[in-house]
């Protein structure tokens, strides 16, 4: 036990360390409301307007990840998809889903950008808005109120909360997504950790698969689809590669090492 407590503690020192680079500036943990959000300014400032935060947390209890970053498109790094107002108002990225027509608990989704009117501030200021802080928080903590919660991240245990239907992601969108047959589901499996007397991890393509589909991870993230095929190791993950990818950005970071480090030895 205690050479589990050393382990994990060294871990965490690693992390603590790394998070200092970039000028020895220490990163701090964002509240809660705003983990995994992603400050989109491509073309904002420009056009007058306040960038974009996009709430990972309040799509991500509606849709899931996949539907989002494979069948719409966007990039998994913040910025990189360069989204622009005639974009949504032609039904691509945001305006797939926020047309003003796509139906969603029997309410309809809000329209972005408005070809009659699209330089109509009220409703740019629905996304381009920086306002209190406060809205922000208090609309997660109503959102979150009811979820099972996690020490980590935004405090939604997601995993549970899905699991026991408390949130029922959407993972197909009408004109869009492409229906497939599912494919057999994969048995979870151990992967060896590389310290000493550390419970191994125990990946489970199940669990991820809720979310991602297979194309999320496979062959962007990870190449071969072999275990053991990709070879990789913790500072490549805390520098942002392979399970960094998500992990630490939106899905639980990495400071919660149990979550992965489940087996013991």
């Amino acid at each position: 036990m205690k050479r589990l407590v050393l382990c994990i503690a060294l871990l965490l020192l690693v992390f603590s360390g790394i998070t200092f680079a970039q000028g020895g500036v220490k990163k701090k943990r964002p509240p809660v409301y705003d983990y995994g959000n992603v400050t989109i300014n491509n073309f904002s400032a420009n056009a007058g307007l306040a960038p974009v935060v996009f709430q990972h947390w309040s799509h991500r209890g509606r849709f899931t990840c996949r539907v989002c970053h494979v069948d719409i498109g966007f990039a998994m790094k913040g910025g990189a998809t360069r989204i622009r107002a005639a974009d949504n108002i032609k039904g691509f990225y945001c305006g797939t889903c926020h047309n003003g027509r796509m139906p969603f608990n029997n309410d309809k989704v809000f329209e972005a950008c408005s070809k009659e009117s699209p330089m109509d501030q009220k409703r740019c200021n629905r996304c381009h808005f920086v306002g209190d802080a406060g809205k922000r928080e208090e609309a997660f903590y109503k959102f979150a109120e009811n979820l099972p919660k996690e020490r980590f991240g935004n405090g939604i245990d997601w995993e549970k909360a899905e699991e026991q239907g408390l949130i029922k992601p959407v993972d197909f969108i009408k004109g869009v997504s492409v229906k497939r047959s599912a494919l057999p589901v994969q048995k979870d499996f151990a992967l060896t950790a590389k310290v000493e007397g550390m419970p191994e991890i125990i990946f489970s393509h199940k669990k991820h698969t809720v979310w991602n589909g297979c194309e999320v991870c496979h062959p962007e993230i990870f190449v071969g689809i072999r275990k053991g095929a990709t070879k990789y190791s913790m500072i490549e993950i805390f520098d942002g590669k392979y399970c960094g990818v998500c992990h630490d950005k939106v899905a639980f970071p990495q400071m919660g090492c149990q979550r992965c480090h489940t087996k013991p030895v």
